[in-house]
C-alpha cells in the first residue's frame, strides 16, 4: 500500500506537470501577430527612423533592445504571473462597437472606465488600447525630454536612453497589435451574431492569422516595400491614434473573407500575402512615426510641475 501512495503522487505530479506544459505551449489568441511579427515590426520601425533621431536611437544595440521588446508584453501574459496577465490583458485590444456605444472617446484612460462602469459594464471586457499606446509614448516623450536637458548639461544620459529605449520597444507592441485588425472587434476570434456571409464561427482564425501564417510566409523585404515615409505625426496623436485603430476596424470583414478562401492556410494566396504585408507595414510606420514625433515633440518646453507656485 505504501509503494502504490508513493506511485499515485508521482504519477499525479507528472501528470500535472504534464498539464501544465500542454498549457502553456498553447498559443494565445490576443496575442497579435506573434514573436515574429512583433519583432519584424519593431526592428523595421528603428531601422527606418530619419537621421535627425539621436544615434542612440538608430545604433545596432538599440535596433537588437528594441525589436527584442516587440513581444515583451505577450511575454506578461502567463499563468505564473495571474495578477500582472489580468490587469494588462485589456490593453492589447478596444472592441470599438461597445467602446462607441458609449460615445465618444475620452482621452483620459479613467474617464473612460468611469463611463464604462457607469453603464454597468466592465472596462476589460471592452478593452484599453488607445489609453495603454498613448500613456507608453507620453513616457518617451518624457525620458526624450530628459536626454535634451542632460545632453545639454553636458551629464551622463546612459541610463535615460537606457529608459528610451525600453519605452520604444514597449510601445511598439500596442502600434502592432493596432494593425491587426482583429484587435479592434467584437469579431475578434469567431463571427458572432448575424453571419449571412457565413464565415468562421471557430475560435481559430485570430491565432491562425497572425501566428503561424505570419512565421511562415511574411518576410522583411515585402513589409518594408509597404511601409509610408517617415514622418512626424500631425495633430493630437491621442486623436491619431483611435483613427488608425478605426481603420484597421474596417478591415476586419476583409480578414474573414481572406481566411474563408483559404488564404491563411499554408503558403495562402497572393491577396492574403499582400494584405498581411501592408498590415505589418502599417505597425512599423506607425511605430516609427511614434518616435520620431516624441523625439520632436520632447524639444518643446513644459512647465516644471515642481517649480514654487
Amino acid at each position: 500500500m505504501r509503494f502504490q501512495s508513493g506511485f499515485s503522487r508521482v504519477f499525479q505530479a507528472a501528470l500535472a506537470a504534464a498539464c501544465l506544459f500542454l498549457l502553456l505551449a498553447q498559443p494565445i489568441a490576443a496575442h497579435a501577430w506573434g514573436n515574429e511579427g512583433h519583432r519584424l515590426i519593431n526592428r523595421l520601425a528603428v531601422t527606418t527612423l530619419p537621421a535627425d533621431v539621436p544615434a542612440f536611437l538608430r545604433s545596432p544595440e538599440a535596433v537588437a533592445e528594441i525589436e527584442y521588446l516587440g513581444p515583451e508584453p505577450d511575454r506578461w501574459r502567463s499563468p505564473g504571473e495571474p495578477e500582472l496577465s489580468a490587469s494588462q490583458a485589456p490593453e492589447h485590444f478596444i472592441d470599438l462597437e461597445p467602446a462607441d456605444a458609449l460615445g465618444p472617446l475620452p482621452r483620459r484612460r479613467l474617464d473612460f472606465e468611469a463611463k464604462v462602469f457607469a453603464a454597468g459594464q466592465r472596462p476589460e471586457k471592452i478593452g484599453l488600447q488607445p489609453w495603454e499606446a498613448t500613456e507608453i509614448w507620453q513616457r518617451l516623450k518624457a525620458a526624450l525630454r530628459e536626454y535634451r536637458r542632460l545632453a545639454a548639461d553636458h551629464q551622463d544620459t546612459r541610463p535615460v536612453e537606457q529608459a528610451a529605449l525600453f519605452y520604444a520597444g514597449w510601445l511598439g507592441h500596442y502600434a502592432g497589435d493596432a494593425a491587426q485588425p482583429l484587435h479592434t472587434s467584437i469579431q475578434y476570434n469567431g463571427w458572432v451574431g448575424p453571419n449571412p456571409n457565413g464565415y468562421t464561427t471557430e475560435h481559430k482564425i485570430h491565432w491562425q492569422f497572425e501566428g503561424p501564417f505570419v512565421a511562415a510566409n511574411l518576410h522583411e523585404p515585402e513589409v518594408r516595400a509597404q511601409m509610408t515615409p517617415a514622418a512626424a505625426i500631425q495633430g493630437d496623436v491621442f486623436d491619431q491614434y483611435v483613427a488608425y485603430l478605426r481603420h484597421s476596424q474596417t478591415l476586419v470583414e476583409k480578414v474573414y473573407q481572406l481566411e474563408k478562401a483559404g488564404g491563411f492556410t499554408g503558403a495562402g494566396s497572393p491577396e492574403s500575402r499582400a494584405f498581411t504585408a501592408v498590415r505589418l507595414a502599417a505597425g512599423a510606420s506607425m511605430l516609427r512615426d511614434m518616435i520620431y514625433t516624441a523625439w520632436t515633440e520632447s524639444a518643446k518646453p513644459v512647465a516644471d510641475p515642481y517649480a514654487p507656485k
